[in-house]
């Protein structure tokens, strides 16, 4: 689903109209996340979001882990597999599986550390556990209340914020964020922007960390002097095209798609000759480079399409370890 424009501006005409809907799905959405999960046997940090829509989880999760293999744990990932047909608990071989099976996340964290995909987080916690984890990251979650967290870290688009601040359908929030605040130890707020500070401002006691994306430096070299068609399909596009130009890449053109979207046969045919046409280099991100693998159809676009990786990295470095050492204590 493409995610419409009038959720990220002040509330109007049609977010009245859906108001009751959203007031609707919040009460069913705070009376779930009130009840009581299981707890896993280890520590559970969770990096999740207030929206629908990307804000940078993804590599959040990937800098915990380094972090946390740095302090001497051993850190396994735990996500549902969005976009996947795998219900699990399931190991995620990045070599052998495919976006199609496990969902484009799933294969991008199996590259940094041992990944489990689980419809069901309490099993896929306990598989993880089976296998030799000493601490589990949920990539997502925060609303899922079947499984204690032991930490809990909201990500929040320092240029977007909560959007209008109603709930969905009515905006982008997943559940009121009275009742979010309260199952949230910490947020990292990440970018450039005003859009967090009424978040922020409500954030009380919890530490509020400041994140940005960095983007590889040997790929930004690789498209040096080149103008470039760039294309997305992830939760905000806009971000990853401001990443890009802020790096110095020239974006001559630009492609956004829905967020998991897989591309077809005819797209990939026609991203590649929009870029022939007109000479310029393909380029576009990690997950949806992920999500081209294992496609014949998609060969030709994968092989052709620059990756520009991003690496989330935080100011605070000692707070967040500090946060961490508690969560692991």
């Amino acid at each position: 689903m493409r995610e419409p424009a009038f959720w990220w501006r002040p509330p109007g005409l049609v977010s009245s109209l859906l108001a009751p809907l959203g007031a609707a799905y919040g009460i069913i959405a705070e009376r779930r996340m009130t009840l009581r999960g299981s707890v896993a046997g280890v520590p559970v940090i969770c990096v999740g979001n207030f929206t629908l829509g990307g804000t940078g989880k993804t590599p959040t999760a990937l800098m915990l882990a380094a972090v946390l293999r740095d302090m001497g744990a051993t850190p396994f990932f735990l996500t549902r597999g969005y976009g996947g047909s795998v219900e699990g608990p399931h190991p995620v071989d990045h070599d052998k599986d495919s976006a199609a099976q496990v969902g484009d996340e799933a294969l991008l964290l199996a590259r940094a550390a041992p990944t489990v995909v689980a419809r069901d987080r309490v099993l896929g916690a306990a598989f993880a556990k089976a296998m030799g984890a000493s601490v589990v990251i949920m990539d997502d979650g925060l609303q899922n209340p079947t499984l204690a967290k032991t930490l809990t870290i909201a990500v929040v688009d320092a240029r977007r914020g909560i959007g209008n601040g109603q709930v969905f359908p009515a905006g982008p929030l997943r559940a009121p964020l009275n009742i979010q605040m309260t199952r949230c130890e910490a947020l990292l707020v990440v970018g450039d922007g005003e859009a967090a500070r009424p978040v922020v401002s409500r954030a009380g006691p919890r530490p509020v960390l400041r994140g940005r994306l960095t983007p590889d430096p040997a790929a930004v070299t690789a498209l040096h002097a080149r103008n470039v068609l760039a294309f997305a399909g992830i939760g905000d596009p806009d971000k990853f095209f401001a990443t890009a130009e802020q790096s110095g890449i020239v974006i001559a053109q630009r492609r956004a798609f829905a967020d998991h979207h897989r591309f077809s046969a005819e797209e990939a045919a026609d991203l590649v000759m929009s870029a022939e046409r007109e000479g310029l280099s393909l380029l576009t991100t990690a997950k949806d480079h992920a999500r081209m693998a294992g496609d014949p159809a998609l060969a030709a676009l994968a092989a052709k399409a620059h990756v520009l990786p991003v690496t989330m990295v935080v100011e605070e470095k000692e707070a967040l370890r500090r946060l961490l050492a508690r969560a692991l204590a």
